[in-house]
C-alpha cells in the first residue's frame, strides 16, 4: 500500500492539471462603438484580424492589440463574412440589402456589391475545392453561389428550407444545417447540386456546425433540444448527443487542442472534449453573458472571442453605448 499510494496520488495530479489546462477563463472586454444588431464573426488568419458583425457594418478588430482599427460601413444590414485570402477578398452577406458586398482585406474597401435574386443573406462560406463563395438565404430557403474570381453568380440551389449556417470539408462538400426541417443538406460544389438530405433527430431547430476533417464528424448544435451532435460526415448517422445551454448558434472545433466550443444565447459556452471519433464529454460550462451567442476563435492563441450589449433587465432592449467583445483565454 505504501508503494501503490504515492503513484495514485500522482494520477490524480496529473488528471487534475489536465482538467485545468483544458478550462477557460474570461481575460479582457474591447469596447466596440456603434449600437445596431450582432451576428457572426471571423478570423482573417493572414492578417490577424477579427471581423465583428454589427447592424449594417462590420467592425475590425487588430488581433495583436486587440483593439478596434476600421469599419467596414455603407450597408443595410449584414450577418457573415467569407474569408478568401487568395484573392485578398472578403465576402459579406448583407441580408437586408439582398446582395453579397465584396471588400479588399488589407484595405478595408468596398471592391463590388453583387445583387441577388433571394432575399435574407445570412450564413456564407468559403469552399476552397471549387473557388465558390456560398451564401445562404434564410427567407428564399436557397443558396446562391458566387465565383470568387468573376465575382458572379453562378448559380441559384434550392434547400427547401431555412438554410443555417454551413461547413466545408475542402475536398468538395459542404454540409449546411436547415434549421425548419431539423436535417442537414450534403451540397457537391463541383457538380453544384444536393447530393443528399440527413436527417438529424434527436437533434431539432440546428443551427451552428463545425468539423472534424480528420476524422470525418460535424458538430451540430441544437436548440430545439439543447443538444450538441455528433454526425458521422460519410453516412448521417448520428452518432451521440451532448447537453449544452440554451439558444445555441456558433459551434468550432478545433483539431490541435480536441476541444468543441458551443456559444449559447443562455449566457454559457459549453466546452467538450473528443476523447475519440466517437467519445465525448463536456468538460467545462463557461459563464459568459446573456446573449452572447456568436464566437470566433483564433488557432494561434487559442483564445475564443464572442459579442454581445449588455440588455435592461430580463429585456431584449441593449443598453446603448454597451456592445462590445468578450474575450476568453485558457488558463
Amino acid at each position: 500500500m505504501k508503494k501503490i499510494l504515492p503513484f495514485l496520488s500522482l494520477c490524480v495530479v496529473l488528471a487534475g492539471q489536465q482538467s485545468f489546462a483544458q478550462q477557460y477563463t474570461f481575460e479582457k472586454k474591447i469596447p466596440v462603438p456603434g449600437d445596431g444588431g450582432y451576428d457572426y464573426m471571423a478570423i482573417d488568419e493572414v492578417n490577424n484580424h477579427l471581423f465583428v458583425s454589427h447592424g449594417t457594418e462590420f467592425n475590425v478588430i487588430d488581433l495583436a492589440t486587440e483593439q478596434p482599427i476600421g469599419t467596414i460601413s455603407g450597408m443595410k444590414g449584414v450577418h457573415g463574412i467569407a474569408i478568401v485570402n487568395e484573392v485578398n477578398k472578403g465576402f459579406i452577406s448583407d441580408g437586408k440589402g439582398n446582395a453579397v458586398v465584396v471588400v479588399d482585406l488589407t484595405t478595408l474597401k468596398t471592391i463590388k456589391t453583387i445583387a441577388l435574386p433571394s432575399t435574407d443573406e445570412d450564413a456564407i462560406v468559403y469552399d476552397p475545392a471549387s473557388k465558390k463563395v456560398f451564401v445562404f438565404n434564410g427567407d428564399s430557403k436557397n443558396t446562391c453561389v458566387i465565383d470568387i474570381n468573376s465575382l458572379q453568380l453562378v448559380k441559384t440551389i434550392d434547400l427547401g428550407g431555412g438554410p443555417e449556417f454551413a461547413v466545408s470539408n475542402g475536398k468538395g462538400l459542404l454540409y449546411n444545417n436547415i434549421e425548419d426541417l431539423s436535417s442537414l443538406k450534403v451540397i457537391d460544389t463541383k457538380s453544384l447540386t444536393v447530393q443528399a438530405t440527413w436527417p438529424l433527430a434527436p437533434c431539432g431547430g440546428p443551427t451552428g456546425i463545425a468539423m472534424d476533417i480528420a476524422n470525418q464528424r460535424l458538430f451540430t448544435g441544437c436548440r430545439g433540444n439543447k443538444g450538441l451532435s455528433v454526425v458521422d460526415a460519410k453516412t448521417g448517422k448520428v452518432i451521440t448527443t451532448l447537453p449544452i445551454g440554451a439558444g445555441v448558434d456558433a459551434v468550432i472545433y478545433d483539431p490541435t487542442q480536441k476541444l468543441i466550443f458551443v456559444s449559447n444565447g443562455d449566457a454559457t459556452t459549453t466546452i467538450i472534449k473528443q476523447e475519440s471519433p466517437d467519445k465525448y464529454s463536456v468538460i467545462q460550462t463557461l459563464a459568459t453573458q446573456t446573449r452572447a451567442k456568436t464566437m470566433a476563435f483564433d488557432k494561434k492563441t487559442k483564445k475564443i472571442y464572442l459579442s454581445a450589449p449588455q440588455f435592461e433587465g430580463n429585456t431584449r432592449k441593449a443598453v446603448p453605448g454597451s456592445f462590445a467583445v468578450l474575450v476568453y483565454k485558457p488558463a
